[in-house]
């Protein structure tokens, strides 16, 4: 007789036999259309915020979104999901609805300036209130939009490797291949400055240049990811999911059929619970961690801009030194993608996974150190060396980008 269910295992597949690779391998493509458009979010945003007017100091805050949504979004919708009854599937109501609120939101970010202009705002004034506005609403449905395609993609592959190990992991390594694949396309984008020459239209009285090329990118990424998205939906079979209504002798199974989301934080609440030191340590160095990634992922190519290539938000240096910072992001990408596939191998070299991972965050406290050198290095050169903002040196260069290059293998680990 099989043990009864409970509500923590209702995400059991409902596939009784593994689908094939290349089914999985679809699903796992999507990946590179979300991260395409992170790459973008990470490059791009927070110099394009400023030029409508936001001040450096408080782009900041806009990002939180990113972090509450994921807090939030992702355990709903993932929860909803798993219980999700639909006739098209668990996964790809959430998909398709995710895919469009992308698009939707793509739009309102890259025509911001557009339609604040169309609706009253000055362009000779520095601030765009109306724009302001329009881009935060766009930015906000992106992150949740992100967050609920990422849930459903991997819970995807999941239901289709109905439970083989094997397959599971095949499957992870192809989301992260993808992924990395997404990063690489997104930040190479990001880093040409001529790709808004495709789309001659993009360049308006309230959309300079760089708005412009932003426009571009966002183009491509919602293309891609539209284009994997419809045909994942149209390939990909996912039955239909049929709760168990013979059992309901207890309250958990009676929680599944009814598929409360706000049941989600309940069982989140009592996992913890039962979590031990070590794992209370590793958490908490973890998020001592993200407190140093955040400003590197908020301000890296701003930094490119203001620091390295000495420019002002708007100018000529500040531009191509957001075009650099990208191109140092694409070879940070790069140098994850290979990470990724050494980590089991390295970690046997250093003696186990827990001197990796000690080693890494050395590694990331000396990089992030090293940005004061590379900006007193750059602004020396400026003040004392004759160098002109916009064109650092071949050292200071090739310093900067060493350094998005080498902050890819903590990234990995």
């Amino acid at each position: 007789m099989e043990p009864p269910s409970s509500s923590l295992q209702v995400e059991t597949a409902v596939l009784k036999q593994p689908s094939p690779f290349r089914k999985m391998f679809a699903v796992s493509s999507i990946a590179a259309g979300i991260q395409f458009g992170w790459a973008l979010q990470l490059s791009l945003l927070t110099p394009y915020v400023q030029t409508l007017g936001v001040p450096h100091a408080w782009s900041s805050f806009i990002w939180l979104c990113g972090p509450i949504s994921g807090l939030v979004v992702q355990p709903i919708v993932g929860y909803t999901s798993d219980r999700c009854t639909s006739r098209f599937g668990r996964r790809r109501p959430f998909i398709l609805s995710g895919a469009l609120a992308v698009a939707i939101s793509v739009f309102l970010i890259g025509y911001a300036a557009d339609i604040g202009h169309a609706t009253g705002d000055d362009i000779t004034k520095k601030t765009r209130p109306r724009a302001v506005a329009i881009f935060v609403i766009g930015f906000w449905i992106l992150d949740v939009a992100n967050n609920m395609l990422q849930g459903p993609c991997r819970a995807f592959l999941g239901d289709l490797a109905a439970g083989d190990q094997k397959k599971t992991r095949t499957a992870n390594a192809s989301y992260s291949f993808f992924m990395a694949i997404g990063n690489v396309l997104g930040y190479a984008a990001g880093s040409y400055d001529k790709l808004h020459h495709l789309f001659p239209f993009t360049e308006t009285k309230a959309c300079n240049v760089f708005c412009a090329n932003l426009k571009s990118c966002f183009f491509f990424s919602i293309l891609l990811l539209l284009i994997l998205c419809v045909v994942v939906l149209t390939y990909v079979e996912d039955p239909q999911f049929i709760p168990d209504v013979n059992n309901t002798n207890n309250a958990e199974n009676q929680e599944v059929q009814t598929g409360l989301w706000y049941s989600c934080f309940g069982e989140l609440s009592g996992a913890f619970k039962g979590l031990e030191k070590p794992m209370w340590m590793l958490m908490l160095v973890t998020a001592v961690n993200w407190v140093a990634w955040f400003p590197y992922v908020l301000f890296d190519t701003d930094w490119m801009g203001r620091e390295v290539y000495g420019g002002d938000v708007g100018t000529a240096a500040y531009d191509a030194g957001v075009h650099a910072g990208s191109l140092g992001l694409m070879l940070n990408s790069v140098v994850l993608a290979v990470m990724s596939v050494g980590v089991e191998p390295l970690g046997r070299l250093v003696g186990g996974v827990k001197w990796l991972w000690a080693g890494v965050n050395v590694i990331l406290a000396v990089g992030l150190a090293m940005t004061l050198v590379i900006t007193k290095a750059a602004r020396h050169e400026r003040r004392f060396d004759g160098v002109i903002a916009g064109h650092p040196s071949t050292a200071v260069k090739a310093g900067a980008l060493s350094f998005f290059s080498v902050l890819g293998i903590p990234q990995a680990v």
